[in-house]
């Protein structure tokens, strides 16, 4: 619920205190509208000196605010599960924030730019999308007359200590998940083929992101987010459709053409609830590609690279390529129209090395265009 506004100058919300080495901080809980209004970023800006413009002042202690980012956020917002678990941490002038022991509240001047933001820039700037009619309260931590100095070293704590979640255990979650989306059908295809003693991922995938067994050599993550480029242009939005529409039988809208076309597995992702045929054309694919260099695939060895991150994302674009062209209406292609694609292209096992293919992103798009410069006599002639 909006904090009600006392004499159109003040607002109050519920808040607590904690004393801590660096001093009183207040624990509150605001409505996000009135936190976009009272809020602002003192962003990390260049000001030219008049008298010597050689020298370049530093002003302010924020990063720069990135708007791809401010996007993502603004859009996971309005997702049916939203939610801001940690604090977003402000700044604040006694003249514009007083707190009350008695009540538990603090009384904070209803005007714009009150509040300076340490921590949490992107989180607000992404909640100026939230287009519910709900509130989206959150928590926020206050410090009140903080100096400049402690402010930037609050502000490089936390982003100096803070370490993102491995993206393979992000992706392993997915499997506690009850509704449906391409996030779950990467996690279920990718230990599905990891487990598989038949299938040409087997003991591949390093599920947990480390591969600590001797033949895993790809991540649950890649794995996930190479697959999940050929299902869905927004998974979010895809997951965000499934949570609303649970217990029922509802699909996702049919792709158009070119939506259809950029990400081919849609269609079998909207109506083949198992995902069995696109866990098919993966093995059917990554088989024809084992029995084409079986050394190069099946042995781990750390100078080789193509059944390694190089080697995979280099096929699963190749794959962007071949599956369009191969698959004349069909939901799965055979195993043996890939192993004609394969047999054309001439690189020996040992060329997959490390010498020819950097690891990186340099590395992929080499072999990629090796693929595709190889087979592209063969794929003009189907």
């Amino acid at each position: 619920m909006v904090n009600e506004v006392i004499d159109q100058q003040w607002i109050e919300v519920p808040c607590l205190v904690a004393k801590q080495p660096i001093g009183e901080m207040y624990t509150a809980i605001i409505d996000s509208q009135e936190l976009v209004y009272l809020s602002f970023t003192d962003v990390r800006r260049l000001r030219d000196d008049s008298d010597n413009r050689e020298i370049e002042d530093y002003i302010g202690i924020q990063r720069e605010l990135s708007t791809s980012r401010e996007k993502k956020i603004g859009q996971y917002v309005n997702l049916v599960d939203a939610s801001f678990p940690n604090s977003i941490i402000l700044s604040m002038s006694s003249e514009d924030a007083v707190y009350y022991d008695n009540k538990k509240v603090l009384k904070i001047k209803y005007s714009q730019d009150v509040a300076k933001v340490l921590d949490g820039q992107h989180r607000i700037a992404g909640l100026q999308h939230y287009e519910k009619s709900e509130s989206f309260e959150c928590i926020v931590t206050i410090y009140i007359d903080m100096a400049l100095e402690d402010q930037a070293i609050i502000f490089s704590t936390i982003n100096k200590e803070h370490k993102g979640v491995n993206p393979s255990l992000v992706a392993d979650l997915y499997a506690f998940a009850e509704s449906r989306s391409p996030m779950k059908t990467a996690h279920v295809i990718a230990r599905a083929l990891t487990s598989n003693p038949k299938s040409p991922f087997f003991k591949k995938i390093s599920i947990l992101g480390k591969a600590n067994a001797e033949s895993e050599t790809i991540t649950q993550a890649t794995f996930s987010k190479y697959l999940i480029n050929y299902i869905s242009k927004n998974p979010q939005i895809d997951r965000n459709f499934f949570k609303e529409h649970t217990g029922k039988n509802d699909k996702l809208p049919e792709p158009d053409q070119t939506e259809a076309e950029r990400y081919f597995f849609r269609r079998l992702f909207i109506h083949d609830d198992s995902d069995l045929q696109i866990t098919q054309n993966l093995v059917n694919y990554f088989s024809s590609v084992s029995d084409r260099w079986p050394n190069a695939w099946n042995v781990n060895k750390r100078n080789m690279v193509l059944n390694r991150s190089t080697g995979f994302i280099a096929l699963m674009r190749f794959l962007g390529i071949v599956y369009p062209k191969l698959r004349n209406g069909r939901d799965v292609v055979p195993k043996e129209e890939f192993s004609k694609v394969f047999k054309n292209i001439d690189i020996s096992e040992d060329y997959f090395n490390r010498d020819n293919y950097k690891p990186g992103s340099s590395g992929q798009s080499d072999l990629y265009k090796d693929f595709v410069a190889k087979s592209e006599e063969y794929l003009k002639s189907i």
